[in-house]
């Protein structure tokens, strides 16, 4: 099984411990968004699972071994660190040919690619004269070069037009539902929680969450109901009555708090009320990100300890 493993890693730059003692598992078949404040050391991390730096103690392993030990590396690993670090007088083709000829990856994957990344046009065009989207479009076109079984992308989205973040995060599911191991670091809230399943996120190198998204999130909020109907003083009226305390809102709807959807619904299906709008409400992944990390950041602002107290969203039935 080609899974990531990570155990009790640490890496020291002198008096500076970059990553302690992390321990955690990122496994095939799903998507694994990577998160955390600057300086919390994801960077770090997935230079040392990519043999770019060596622990100051414990393991980094690729389907149980380093990746250093890997024979074939580029078929069995993709990854996308630095999108800027490709040649710039080379042309888009040529840089994946040398790769590709120097990991003995068939020349046909080179023309796979570009279309698939979108580039095919860009083939000729020298690097340097590349957005950054084009950059990471052809970063993402190198790591996926070996067709392989693990994919390791940091900040994939960086510079993409909103169709470029459309496809990396389908291409992203894709991979996962293929049966790869595909770990994303993003500093991108909204994206990470419309393309993740499960989260580790770190804090000063420290491991701070290792869940299934929906987990995340059920433990950083309380369940609340926002309800919507044409007999709302009868509503209310019921669930005072059940021991609910809901409070209209200014926009006419019911808010109930510790209570879900589906109680609420049968609620009002069991007194014949009709119901024009029920929805959960939830904290976000930003607010629940920032809940779990306001004291582990390096550098805050005065606004990010203010954010967590935006309102919850959540979609009608």
């Amino acid at each position: 099984m080609n899974s990531i493993d990570v155990q009790d890693l640490t890496k020291e730059y002198g008096t500076k411990r970059a990553v302690d003692r992390l321990t955690f598992s990122v496994r095939p078949g799903r998507v694994t968004g990577f998160l955390g404040p600057n300086g919390a050391g994801k960077s770090t991390t997935m230079r040392l699972v990519l043999g770019l730096d060596r622990p100051t103690s414990g393991t980094a392993t690729i389907g149980g071994r380093q990746y250093t030990r890997i024979d074939d590396p580029l078929r069995e690993v993709g990854a996308l660190l630095d999108a800027q670090s490709a040649h710039g007088s080379r042309t888009a083709r040529n840089h994946l040919l040398a790769l590709a000829v120097s990991n003995e990856i068939p020349v046909r994957r080179v023309g796979e690619v570009l279309e698939e990344a979108g580039i095919a046009e860009l083939a000729g065009k020298r690097i340097k004269t590349f957005s950054l989207g084009m950059r990471q479009r052809l970063g993402i076109a190198a790591a996926l070069l070996g067709d392989p079984e693990v994919v390791i992308l940091d900040e994939p989205s960086n510079g993409l037009d909103p169709e470029g973040t459309i496809w990396t995060r389908e291409l992203l599911k894709r991979l996962a539902r293929e049966g790869r191991t595909v770990l994303v670091s993003s500093h991108l809230m909204n994206e990470t929680a419309s393309l993740a399943d499960h989260l580790v996120v770190l804090g000063k190198g420290r491991l701070l969450a290792d869940t299934p998204m929906r987990e995340f999130l059920d433990a950083r909020s309380r369940p609340r109901v926002r309800v919507r109907t044409t007999e709302s003083s009868r509503l209310g009226e019921v669930l005072t009555r059940r021991g609910y305390t809901p409070v209209r809102g200014d926009d006419g709807r019911w808010v109930v708090d510790g209570v879900r959807a589906e109680e609420i619904g049968v609620i009002a299906a069991h007194e014949g009320i009709p119901i024009l709008g029920l929805s959960d409400e939830q904290a976000t992944l930003e607010q629940a990100y920032l809940d779990l990390t306001a004291e582990e950041t390096e550098f805050a602002s005065v606004a990010s300890s203010t954010s967590s107290t935006l309102p919850s969203t959540g979609q009608e039935a």
